[in-house]
């Protein structure tokens, strides 16, 4: 008996289709992508045994690098954007620098306030791709009797009337300790007494009193 012939059929598979799906998904993630945030500067934060986390919306940081430059940004949300142009108005109005809408438009748009008062305008002409510690020359801080910080702060006082503001410090592990005098006199004078500083989270050393308090439960954790 004739074994029966079964029809070849082709392995040929058409994938314009998957082809298609490929390049719109692609489209998607590039179009719905963000790019990372400019940072002020790159800030090597000293180490903490403490976790906790900073907060995420109303707050302002003052940013201290290894140079003793110092940058004061806020958060990403529509609010703290909202706030930042506050702060800005209001250092404008109370040092009559004359900033036109449009300047106080972009200098909330860049991604921190870093020049002295009288660079403002030059600030707001730049690009903030080309702001970092090269180009930025700080907030200026000589010493306790030119110090900008304290205009700066009166500004975040006067944005956050009657609201919680979350004051977070960032400083380098080498900048020298003038820096954060300064700052800190700056947040005395305008009676900001609460903030946190930012470090760097690391393990509990092993076999420390600390360890060994929390893991007995005589000492309760940070986190």
């Amino acid at each position: 008996m004739a074994r029966p012939k079964i029809p070849r059929k082709s392995t040929n598979v058409d994938m314009t289709a998957m082809c298609d799906v490929a390049f719109l998904l692609l489209s998607f993630f590039i179009l719905t992508t963000k790019p990372k945030p400019s940072t002020a500067v790159p800030i090597d934060t000293p180490s903490s045994v403490v976790t906790k986390k900073a907060p995420e919306k109303d707050l302002v940081l003052i940013s201290l690098n290894k140079d003793n430059k110092i940058f004061l940004s806020t958060g990403d949300s529509k609010a703290d954007k909202d706030s930042k142009q506050a702060i800005i108005e209001s250092v404008n109005t109370n040092k009559n620098l004359g900033l036109t809408p449009t300047e106080i438009a972009l200098l909330t748009k860049a991604p921190f306030i870093g020049v002295p008062l009288a660079q403002l305008k030059q600030q707001a002409k730049m690009s903030p791709d080309d702001m970092n510690a090269t180009t930025l020359s700080g907030i200026l801080v000589k010493d306790s009797t030119d110090n900008e910080m304290v205009d700066w702060l009166r500004g975040v006082k006067d944005a956050y009337a009657g609201r919680q503001v979350n004051i977070l410090l960032k400083g380098d592990n080498v900048a020298k300790y003038p820096g954060f005098k300064y700052i800190l006199a700056a947040l005395k004078k305008n009676d900001l007494l609460k903030f946190q500083m930012i470090t760097n989270p690391s393990a509990i050393p092993a076999g420390s009193v600390l360890y060994v308090g929390i893991k007995n439960g005589t000492i309760k954790s940070a986190d």
